[in-house]
């Protein structure tokens, strides 16, 4: 099944056909969770009343702290390079509404492009079930969000037999499908055309991120949401796309955006973590880390 949500398409499938309305069950059960609790365009959300806190400590729902907790773990496995508390450069490039309403308002003069606080502004307390950001510090957990759900509702239907969950990009693969592995297409732009490359996949998960897709304009040049913690600005590396196969979708998902950031030097740190990469350079040259999957025309 295809399905929208927040702003992105999904697609949802299971080895065996009568597993799929459970599944479609649980889909919409972590999303409507993740949605009261990380979405920071809903005003009354936990992310966005803990954004408010100015440094007071809030009690957090599981879900807050799974999602805390995956964005903490994304930050440190990339040496703080996906960082939740990005918000605050998001916001100063204007980056303060729903990407279609964003798309639409034109050319706007941004703020200054500061450095994010970094992971030590969080704090997570799991035994007392509290979370605690630093004062005038922010959080997006936007991205391992949408990843973490790919991998809980996964998780949840790997025992039933094969199952593929994809959110915008995003897959976790658990098992096989109907008549072996998965095949999931790799996009490099957010029109699908058919014509992707194809990989072949029977667990963990793979994700992608471009500075090519969720793009505006802003103090007359074109802009995206891939921000450097370490600057505040957005990515303008040797990598337009890069995409990420590993052991989970979070995983895949925080690899992909830190490779944007890494410039020259991401092959390395993906081979190193023992994924494996498929990186495309602004001129089109596709270049392959590790055991990237063969690939397979679309036809």
């Amino acid at each position: 099944m295809n399905f929208q949500t927040w702003g992105l398409s999904g697609t949802l499938a299971t080895q065996h056909a009568p597993d799929l309305a459970f599944a479609e069950e649980r889909l919409w059960h972590w999303i409507e969770l993740f949605d009261q609790s990380c979405n920071r365009f809903r005003t009354e959300s936990e992310v966005s009343r803990l954004n408010r806190a100015d440094g007071a400590t809030l009690p957090a729902s599981p879900t807050l702290e799974l999602a805390v907790a995956a964005a903490l773990d994304a930050g440190e496995a990339t040496e703080g390079l996906c960082d939740p508390t990005v918000l605050p450069a998001l916001l100063s490039l204007g980056y303060d509404r729903d990407y279609d309403d964003l798309a639409q308002r034109g050319d706007f003069t941004p703020g200054p492009a500061t450095p994010a606080p970094g992971l030590g502004a969080i704090t997570l307390d799991r035994d007392q079930h509290t979370v605690r950001l630093a004062p005038g510090c922010q959080i997006d957990l936007g991205a391992s969000a949408k990843a973490l759900v790919a991998d809980l509702v996964a998780d949840e239907l790997a025992a039933r037999g094969g199952v593929v969950v994809e959110i915008g990009g995003d897959v976790a693969v658990r098992g096989r499908g109907p008549e072996g592995p998965w095949v999931i297409g790799v996009a490099d732009t957010l029109a699908i055309s058919g014509t992707e490359p194809r990989i072949s996949l029977s667990a963990g998960g793979v994700a992608t991120s471009s500075s090519t897709t969720r793009v505006w304009r802003a103090g007359g040049r074109t802009v995206n949401h891939i921000i450097d913690p370490r600057t505040g600005a957005c990515a303008d590396g040797p990598y337009a796309t890069a995409a990420v196969s590993a052991a989970s979708c979070v995983a895949a998902n925080a690899f992909a955006t830190a490779a944007l950031l890494w410039g020259e030097d991401a092959g390395y740190y993906i081979a190193q973590a023992g994924w494996s990469g498929r990186l495309v350079r602004r001129d089109g040259t596709v270049e392959f880390v590790g055991g990237w999957p063969s690939e397979e025309v679309a036809t």
